[in-house]
């Protein structure tokens, strides 16, 4: 089964949604969306509760109307089409099954409403039932499935349509976190099989960073970038992107950058009296000369955090053990260090107690720097590397 010929490309154009309060403005919640998803293309929409994804994603589907703007769907302006004439499907949280009709009867209600002949209905449901791993329970109804059943069943009925366009509105968010797992899995091996145009919602970032092809991380109803996960996570433009991806999100301290006599740039951590320096690889140093000795704040995740140096542009750091969370592949620890608190990765053979003293090393080459007032990436050492490698030449 193939839908990849009849996968859908998706264009946002100046899109806006207020909703009428009584007020002469109404209250703003999309302001001015531009973006194009690719036919075939698999795009997460990422960001906390009320960021307007949910909302984006229900204008797609003609479930909102569009206050100003146009949404287009493989070329065609849809503002104004009813939801049956988009030809989408969509997958709800809450599964939207009917409990009287049998698992069979569910994926095969809407080909019936088409008038589709009743050996073609057969067949697609039997193929559906068969990738998604549920042709066994065909005779059954909801109540008798697992969650993890009901979720295939509702995703099978939006397959068995074949249409240009699926959505997926967190419909992970009412299982277990190993049932989210195991159908993440599933999903991603689904679109890599029909190759369909898909938008996907969720506030859980692993859930984004697993699936999407692109991310489209949102924010108060603005796009704040737009990525594929390696971007996203290594490249954020800011501080809200960079804090919202990761488990655990990315450390923020306060700090400064200041030159010494050696005429080495360096990284200020906290206060004259317990301030910590880090010193800035030659080739992480393209930093605006305004910013010199001005607050900023200093980015490092996690993972990027050792108990000894690993590379020559380690930097140790002094810090005392706040909190130690072992969870079998890998130890978290909570540190206080200059400029703030901190989590670092750990591997489990590190044991640490409440209180020690330790000194880390951070990875030098994986930090990022970021405007304290606008909260917008002043510098990130790892692309700063890459563009003195492109620009000298260097493989």
């Amino acid at each position: 089964m193939n839908n990849a010929q009849s996968a859908s490309g998706v264009r946002f154009s100046q899109v806006v949604k207020v909703y009428d309060n009584g007020t002469k403005t109404g209250v703003k919640v999309l302001h001015g969306i531009n973006l194009e998803i690719k036919k075939g293309e698999f795009v997460v929409f990422v960001g906390p509760s009320g960021c307007g994804k949910s909302t984006l994603m229900r204008m797609v589907a003609g479930l909102e109307g569009i206050s100003e703007g146009e949404i287009s769907i493989d070329g065609r302006v849809v503002n104004d089409l009813p939801p049956r004439e988009r030809d989408i499907a969509m997958v709800f949280q809450d599964y939207a099954l009917y409990p009287h009709k049998t698992v069979f009867d569910n994926l095969a209600f809407g080909l019936k409403l088409r008038k589709l002949a009743k050996a073609d209905i057969e067949k697609r449901v039997h193929d559906v039932a068969t990738i998604l791993k549920i042709d066994h329970l065909l005779n059954r109804k909801p109540r008798a499935l697992s969650g993890g059943q009901r979720q295939r069943v509702a995703m099978g009925r939006a397959i068995v349509r074949q249409p240009k366009l699926f959505l997926f509105d967190e419909p992970l968010s009412n299982l277990d976190a190993l049932l989210r797992s195991e159908m993440r899995t599933e999903i991603k091996k689904l679109h890599q099989r029909i190759g369909a145009t898909a938008i996907y919602v969720t506030h859980d970032q692993t859930e984004a960073m697993t699936l999407a092809e692109r991310i489209v991380v949102l924010s108060g109803g603005n796009i704040m970038q737009v990525g594929t996960p390696d971007e996203i996570y290594n490249q954020p433009v800011s501080k809200f992107v960079a804090g919202f991806t990761g488990s655990p999100p990315m450390n923020f301290l306060s700090a400064s950058v200041i030159a010494n006599e050696d005429g080495k740039l360096k990284i200020k951590l906290g206060s004259d009296a317990t301030s910590t320096l880090l010193v800035m690889p030659a080739v992480a140093t393209p930093l605006d000369l305004s910013w010199h000795g001005k607050p900023i704040e200093f980015g490092i995740r996690p993972e990027n955090l050792a108990l000894e140096a690993t590379g020559k542009n380690d930097a140790p750091m002094p810090a005392k053990v706040i909190v130690v969370e072992p969870l079998g592949a890998e130890t978290l620890v909570t540190l206080q260090c200059s400029g703030g608190e901190l989590i670092a990765r750990l591997p489990p053979a590190a044991r640490l107690k409440q209180n020690e003293n330790i000194t880390l090393w951070v990875n030098m080459d994986k930090f990022h720097l970021f405007d304290p007032a606008t909260g917008s990436a002043i510098l990130n050492a790892a692309m700063s590397a890459f563009a003195n490698a492109s620009t000298s030449g260097a493989p």
